[in-house]
């Protein structure tokens, strides 16, 4: 019996090696990130003398009071307050918006849901610089309107969760859509035959199947709100105010006078650390969410 062999070609061998180099580029992509966090995390727990002489190794002495220091002392408490109230409110109004709008795009928009989603794309697609200005106009004419004709008072921070809202939108809802437009339609025949309202329908059935896509966006949100930082050095003068990355800012400023390297360090371990975790916890939820919503 002969035994065929199979010959590769050169473009395919040049394949298998394009794919062994992207998949050794990653690796060691990930392998840099990883070293980097834990090198964070090992001179957060160092004097600064000892950071400087010994920079890789770890901490002779361990030196927890850096987490206290930066926690305290350079008003770390106080910005993760701001900052968890602020993406809280924020990811709840744009779920409470997106989810709505997502699923109305998907399955009862008709001849207008492909421009509609459309224009959220495009949304996606304009630069934040392009932004930056109005966003400080718009947001000094919010202040000025609510405390001269409304309130006689204003919070900086309402109109900066009212900026993370609009500025997550379009991302949301374009998401949303090609999840909702991935399940089956036979779904709200069947709880229409059952007697069930459309409202009924979309809360009962709709949002409980697509948990996975809504758990992936409001993940997204967190992620890149509790990153976020120029809308709110642009709107929010008041130190008090401000959130987690502008207080390390405000930290990494009096550098100068303090050299506490130690404290800086537990400072950028305290703002990364949250959010590693919780994408280390439901990193797969994200991409189960997002690979089954893409394209649809």
């Amino acid at each position: 019996m002969a035994v065929q062999t199979v010959r590769r070609t050169p473009l395919s061998a040049m394949g298998v090696a394009v794919s062994y180099f992207i998949k050794a580029s990653l690796w060691l992509w990930v392998a840099v990130n990883i070293g980097m966090v834990i090198w964070i995390i090992l001179n957060s727990l160092k004097s600064s003398r000892e950071i400087f002489q010994n920079p890789v190794g770890l901490p002779i002495e361990w030196r927890w009071e850096n987490f206290v220091t930066a926690w305290v002392t350079s008003g770390l408490g106080e910005a993760a307050v701001n900052t968890v109230v602020l993406v809280v409110i924020s990811v709840a109004l744009i779920m409470g918006l997106s989810i709505p709008a997502a699923y109305a795009i998907a399955r009862l928009g008709g001849r207008s849901s492909g421009p509609v989603g459309t224009m959220f794309a495009f949304g996606m697609s304009i630069p934040f610089q392009a932004l930056a200005v109005p966003m400080v106009l718009m947001g000094v004419g919010i202040s000025r309107f609510m405390i001269e004709w409304i309130t006689g008072a204003w919070d900086p921070r309402i109109t900066v969760a009212l900026f993370y809202v609009v500025l997550s939108l379009p991302f949301s809802v374009f998401v949303l859509i090609g999840y909702f437009r991935s399940l089956p339609s036979e779904l709200e025949e069947a709880g229409a035959l059952d007697g069930a309202s459309p409202m009924r329908t979309f809360w009962q059935i709709m949002v409980p199947l697509a948990r996975p896509g809504i758990t992936t966006v409001a993940v997204l949100n967190v992620l890149s709100l509790w990153n976020e930082t120029v809308i709110v050095l642009l709107l929010v003068p008041n130190q008090r105010m401000q959130t987690l990355n502008v207080a390390l800012l405000n930290f990494y400023d009096n550098m100068q006078y303090t050299s506490n390297w130690g404290g800086l360090f537990a400072g950028v371990t305290i703002v990364v650390l949250p959010m590693i975790l919780l994408y280390l916890f439901l990193g797969r939820r994200i991409v189960s969410g997002m690979t089954q919503g893409i394209g649809k």
